[in-house]
């Protein structure tokens, strides 16, 4: 095999129109899926294939090793990534077979009568443990049912979980954006991990404040901000910590748990002047008609049955949020110490699993015997200077895999919650078959992401970028936020544009690991505006074909976010907070 040397600008030795050419997978995914509403794995399909032809026929690279690249970058897929997405919505399938799930929903919506302190704990502390775990629209869809169950408008359900499901989103199901990151870009777990601690509190510590003003307006921030910034503080501070000091991969489980008690606490000593109860008291801009877009259905209100194996993802998650919609009647019922115990149960193995896990004796032994690197076969490619490329050295932890501890934890669950094998096992089937066009989409896309970074194509881009200089601090963040408003993914998002960051990054003489993960932590900004949890969160309070409404509605708030994460991001550029850097 011979070796393969990267060309930055093949093009008839242009920079420029080689970028443009670099770009037409990229363009072509985009126009895919925001113009023709391609589905996602077919969108990618089509877009592997077209970088291939690409990375041979232009970047002059062997077919045997394309090839090979995109076969690297469809296990890499496999495994961590999907091998953690499986596992962890397993998980939350477990909980979800079991009546323990909706005495969690209920011991959360007994708390309080208040619609604005409601939507912290069920829309923001309840949907980033879900996060945690399951991700795929279904915190979304999930909490959204259970504030309509409050009493909360069926719009402003939607609108509320949507915007909540931002600040976890960079560190959701167990992290596998940030360890999608690490993998594209072969920077350190831990600087990525730290880096993106270190900018998401700040999100973190607005979006409560935003919720309350959503639902009741200045009267709502007027006397619910101090548990509104309660809420914030303690989740970004604990997301901080978890990210920097502890595990990156429970991050959100950490930050969700320590805000639901923080909230608890205060509660108790503390409370608003008026509650805004289920009578609909509600301020805000839901008028009559305004519930219901032209197109849109009648909110359904569905008897409780089996959703079928055959569903997919958005349309399980959706029609068990709709099932719950009609539980109303037993929301104001607080469980037993011992339902709430056996509800958070599955969380509790998991951070004890996981905490087993860094205890330096168990770590080291777990990475003795259960880690093995390698390089791939088949690939033999350095860059334009000579050195060797990252992407093409695996290292395979297959015992302290974030995916294999979750699956521990499964393990654990089913015998707590007396679950036979045999339904755990058709459980885990049931999550295979409706992961499977995820399966095929993951796969696809860091295939491409491989493709391009070992072909060069990445590379040619990146320097293209790198010719804005300073300015690209403020680009960074923007990539980031187009590349999961487009592909509803924040995972999906940093395969594609990690290394793009990284190569921009370091022509133009700014900090990789912070360029990287700005593509994560600002690209979660457009995540309520993708098509995907768009359409989750309309299915979820029967408002079908309302997702042109939801998206004018949270087309301001996505921006706003936005803008103030790219002005951390330049600031954190500079030496005002360049010592925030790791």
């Amino acid at each position: 095999m011979s070796t393969y040397q990267q060309v930055v600008d093949p093009l008839w030795g242009s920079l420029g129109l080689s970028a443009l050419c670099a770009a037409l997978p990229l363009i072509l995914l985009f126009v895919l899926l925001g113009v023709f509403r391609v589905k996602a794995a077919k969108a990618a399909l089509i877009s592997l294939l077209l970088s291939i032809v690409l990375a041979v026929a232009v970047w002059q690279m062997p077919v045997d090793q394309a090839l090979s690249a995109t076969a690297a970058g469809a296990f890499y897929g496999l495994f961590p990534i999907l091998w953690i997405l499986v596992n962890a919505l397993w998980v939350y399938k477990l909980t979800v077979a079991t009546p323990w799930f909706d005495a969690l929903g209920r011991t959360i919506r007994s708390i309080s009568n208040d619609l604005r302190i409601l939507s912290i704990l069920i829309a923001f502390c309840f949907g980033a443990l879900l996060e945690s775990l399951a991700g795929f629209g279904a915190p979304v869809a999930i909490t959204a049912a259970m504030l309509m169950a409050a009493g909360m408008k069926p719009l402003k359900s939607a609108v509320v979980s949507l915007l909540a499901n931002t600040a976890p989103v960079a560190f959701g199901a167990m992290a596998a954006p940030i360890i999608a990151l690490n993998g594209v870009t072969g920077l350190p777990l831990h600087d990525l991990s730290s880096m993106a601690g270190r900018q998401t509190p700040f999100i973190a510590l607005i979006v409560p404040l935003l919720l309350v003003f959503i639902v009741d307006g200045k009267r709502g921030l007027k006397q619910t901000w101090p548990v509104a910034l309660v809420a914030g503080a303690v989740f970004g501070i604990f997301q901080f910590i978890t990210a920097n000091y502890f595990a990156v991969e429970l991050t959100d489980v950490v930050a969700a748990v320590a805000t639901v008690a923080a909230v608890l606490l205060m509660l108790r000593v503390w409370q608003p002047r008026e509650t805004i109860e289920m009578s609909g008291q509600v301020s805000g801009d839901d008028q009559p008609g305004d519930e219901l877009p032209s197109g849109a259905s009648t909110p359904a209100r569905t008897a409780p049955g089996r959703v079928p194996a055959s569903a997919s993802v958005t349309e399980a998650v959706s029609a068990a949020a709709t099932t719950r919609v009609m539980t109303r009647a037993d929301t104001a019922q607080r469980p037993e110490p011992r339902e709430i115990w056996m509800a958070v149960a599955p969380y509790l193995i998991i951070m004890t699993i996981f905490s087993i896990a860094q205890i330096p004796a168990v770590k080291s032994w777990l990475s003795v015997v259960g880690s093995v690197s390698f390089a791939w076969p088949g690939l033999d490619v350095i860059d334009a200077e000579g050195q060797h490329v990252a992407a093409q050295k695996f290292k395979f932890d297959h015992l302290k895999a974030t995916g294999t501890l979750l699956l521990i934890s499964g393990a654990i669950t089913m015998v707590l919650y007396r679950v036979p094998a045999s339904q755990g096992l058709r459980i885990y089937w049931e999550t295979l078959k409706q992961l499977r066009w995820t399966i095929v989409t993951v796969t696809s896309v860091l295939a491409l992401s491989f493709v391009m970074n070992l072909s060069g194509q990445t590379t040619s881009l990146g320097l293209a970028l790198a010719s804005a200089g300073g300015f690209f601090a403020l680009l960074s963040p923007v990539i980031g936020w187009i590349g999961v408003a487009l592909t509803g993914s924040d995972t999906s998002s940093n395969s594609l544009f990690g290394q793009l960051q990284v190569a921009a990054a370091e022509q133009t003489g700014l900090p990789p690991v912070l360029m990287a993960a700005a593509n994560s932590s600002a690209g979660v900004m457009g995540k309520m505006l993708s098509l995907q949890n768009l359409a989750v969160a309309a299915a979820a309070v029967g408002l079908e074909g309302s997702e042109g409404t939801l998206f004018r509605k949270l087309l301001g708030w996505s921006l706003g976010l936005l803008g103030i994460m790219t002005l951390l991001v330049w600031l954190q550029s500079t030496p005002v907070l360049g010592w925030m850097v790791p």
